[in-house]
């Protein structure tokens, strides 16, 4: 497979925070269990799911890629991405990349793990012996028979005129053949839904009522692979067991235990017995029928077939993974460690296996019922910015998501956090795709629609080199219909709607991870409408995006904050005030969450005041950083002080009512001494700086 390494650029000379000291590719973490070659995020490494807690050495870091069977180059420049072809399983090579893995593969960004999915790897565990090949032939025609079938009754509609009138009711059935084709198919119908460049909107509403319902296996059957994947009879493990399952899906069902040993709650996930051999003997006819229509989708959809099954193929095999399950659980914890608000389940890795998982037991209130958590004292309107909050944070800060928040897998704890179950399909984003995604936000604010379509390019919408300049209308009236009465009248499902309409006009193609981004808004929103019928989803996304790039010491998000103020060239002092005021409505509205206020200053009585500050949610909005960051830098940047000097005196009048206004908004939001104090620590250094640039002036003068 290849591993995609991002400019070196990005990781010097300070640009997320590393600093002039770290630059190219002199820190890299690579493991063999988990699969990956990834970059350093800042502090934390990017992808970090896919491997160990550990930092490494440059020399270290190459002798575990050789042991890995990696290969890669140390080679650092301005715009230099590598491309790698590495092996994984344990040193068994895969076989090349087909040219759509290398589109998947480049689109995924900074980390690429050792997938267990390649369509040669699949070919090889399906056909290995001549009964492979019967079981196959077998499959093949019934699937073809019972596709074919239904591919008549469309055609007969439409030869007789009634092709529109009766897709209502082909909607439906196409719904109950994919779920009478099995697991694959209704976990393909489930993608179909959401994928408007492929699928018309009447069908994807049909299918997105696709649910895995299926019949359980046996329980005694389930209980069999429990013990062996523990090792020990049942009644060892567990001191009581529900007899029959609390839930089932295509692959796989739970069951609520009893731990012996410590008396802790748990839900067990069993993976469903033979599912896997019908997973990759699906996936390889899957992958068969899109290499014979790959032609036709790129002609007539704009899209590649083979890429959407490499895609379809890689997420589902990872749902089958409970390990990666289990370590995407952690993942999670450590990405909400610091965070109160959320609670994520524990992990029992010594019960939990390649077919079992066994986690802490959430005993929360259904997310969907208003009535139950305001009953339980919890303010509707703080719960939901709690949950906005952390979906954000998931998006844009970690890049790593949960892929299917629908009300069975979110739940209001009854201290006020928000609790996530389910995390079999998880999807990240690299460090460039989160970067882009903020450049997307910023090109919304400020109205500029042409670099928005750019931003498509950039996030794999649209395939490099495609004209822009048709887009940008559409985009824009997209655009200012959604928000034409106000930011707060933007609906996110009527924007999808009318995206899903422009993906028909032009040639573009919805990446797989942002399906999945697109339904777990989609689906985020429709709870929080449901909780809330006055719900407007940028009411509650902005103040998290403004609190975030005024309080972030990301430098990269110091540069799009200045991105927002300046348009034009011109400061926007309104925009500012605008920013601030949606940061404190951030705060105060996490801030009305009682129960978990009061939760968490009874945990902080014990800790020192500093401790106490980080512990309580929301607390109050902290710009004492931002301003030592501006403060800095309007000093050292030539450029940026002139600007700022600028807006200051602009329209041939001193600004001074609007400098007073913003003080009065940050005033007490943050520490004046702490910024005084920084100020003079840097004055040594600051005039340092000014030196080198005076003295850089007069000799290019020279």
């Amino acid at each position: 497979m290849a591993a995609a390494v991002a400019p070196a650029q990005l990781y010097g000379s300070g640009v997320l925070g590393l600093g002039p000291g770290l630059s190219g590719f002199n820190k890299l973490r690579i493991s063999k269990n988990r699969g990956a070659l990834c970059l350093p995020e800042r502090q934390r490494l990017v992808g970090s799911r896919f491997g160990l807690n550990v930092r490494a050495s440059s020399s270290k870091s190459f002798n575990a890629a050789a042991a890995a069977g990696g290969t890669f180059s140390t080679q650092t420049g301005v715009g230099n991405s590598l491309l790698r072809k590495v092996t994984g399983n344990g040193g068994t090579p895969f076989a090349p990349a087909t040219g759509s893995m290398e589109e998947l593969e480049l689109e995924l960004g900074v980390c690429i793990p050792f997938k267990k999915y390649t369509p040669e790897g699949v070919r090889k565990k399906v056909l290995s012996t001549p009964k492979d090949y019967i079981s196959m032939i077998g499959r093949c025609v019934e699937i073809l028979w019972t596709l074919g079938v239904y591919w008549a009754t469309l055609s007969y509609d439409c030869l007789v005129g009634r092709g529109e009138e009766m897709v209502p009711l082909r909607a439906g059935q196409l719904r109950d053949l994919l779920v009478k084709l099995g697991p694959s198919f209704i976990k393909a119908g489930q993608v179909l839904a959401n994928r408007p460049d492929i699928v018309r909107e009447d069908y994807m509403n049909e299918l997105c009522t696709l649910q895995d319902d299926v019949p359980s296996f046996p329980d005694e059957e389930a209980f069999k692979i429990i013990e062996g994947e523990a090792g020990k009879p049942l009644e060892q493990i567990f001191s009581k067991i529900s007899s029959s399952t609390v839930a089932a899906a295509s692959l796989g069902q739970v069951y609520r235990a009893t731990l012996r040993t410590t008396g802790d709650e748990v839900a067990v996930k069993v993976q469903r017995p033979g599912i896997e051999p019908i997973i990759y003997r699906d996936l390889y006819l899957f992958r068969l029928l899109a290499s014979f229509l790959n032609g036709y989708s790129l002609a007539k959809l704009g899209c590649n077939a083979e890429l959407i099954v490499d895609e379809f193929g890689q997420k589902l095999l990872e749902e089958l993974d409970y390990v990666l399950e289990s370590r995407n659980i952690q993942d999670f914890y450590r990405n909400f460690k610091d965070d109160p608000s959320v609670k994520i389940p524990r992990v029992y890795k010594e019960f939990s296996g390649s077919n079992v998982l066994v986690m802490e037991w959430i005993d929360g209130i259904r997310c969907t019922d208003p009535e139950a958590i305001q009953a339980a004292g919890i303010d509707v309107e703080a719960f939901i910015t709690v949950g906005v909050s952390a979906a954000l944070r998931q998006l844009l800060e970690f890049g790593l998501f949960h892929g299917d928040p629908h009300p069975g897998n979110i739940f209001a704890m009854r201290d006020g956090r928000i609790a996530y179950v389910d995390f079999g399909n998880v999807a990240e984003l690299s460090q460039r795709n989160k970067q882009v995604l903020i450049d997307a936000i910023v090109h919304a604010v400020n109205e500029d629609y042409v670099e928005m379509a750019g931003d498509f390019t950039r996030l794999g919408f649209l395939a490099p080199g495609t004209d822009v300049a048709p887009i940008v209308p559409a985009l824009e009236a997209i655009w200012e219909n959604s928000t034409g009465k106000g930011l707060a009248d933007f609906n996110f499902r009527s924007v999808t709607g009318k995206f899903n309409q422009l993906v028909y006009q032009y040639p573009i193609r919805i990446p797989e991870r942002f399906a999945l981004v697109i339904r777990s808004l989609l689906t985020q929103e429709g709870i929080c409408l449901t909780l809330s019928p006055d719900f407007k989803f940028l009411e509650v996304a902005y103040p998290y995006v403004a609190k975030r790039l005024l309080t972030d010491p990301d430098p990269a998000l110091r540069e799009r904050l200045l991105q927002v103020l300046f348009k034009d060239g011109q400061f926007q002092w309104k925009r500012l005030e605008n920013l601030i005021q949606l940061a404190r409505e951030q705060v105060r509205l996490l801030n009305k969450n009682q129960p978990l206020q009061e939760s968490l200053a009874g945990d902080a009585r014990s800790a020192n005041n500093n401790e106490r500050k980080k512990t309580i949610v929301g607390g109050k909005l902290d710009l004492t950083d931002t301003i030592k960051d501006g403060a800095r830098v309007m000093v050292t940047d030539a450029s940026l002080r002139r600007q700022l000097l600028l807006a200051f005196t602009e329209d041939s009048r001193l600004h001074i009512q609007e400098v007073v206004d913003i003080y009065r908004l940050v005033e007490g939001e943050f520490d004046p001494a702490s910024v005084a104090a920084d100020i003079i620590r840097g004055i040594p250094n600051v005039a340092r700086e000014m030196m080198l640039s005076w003295s850089e002036s007069v000799l290019s003068d020279r």
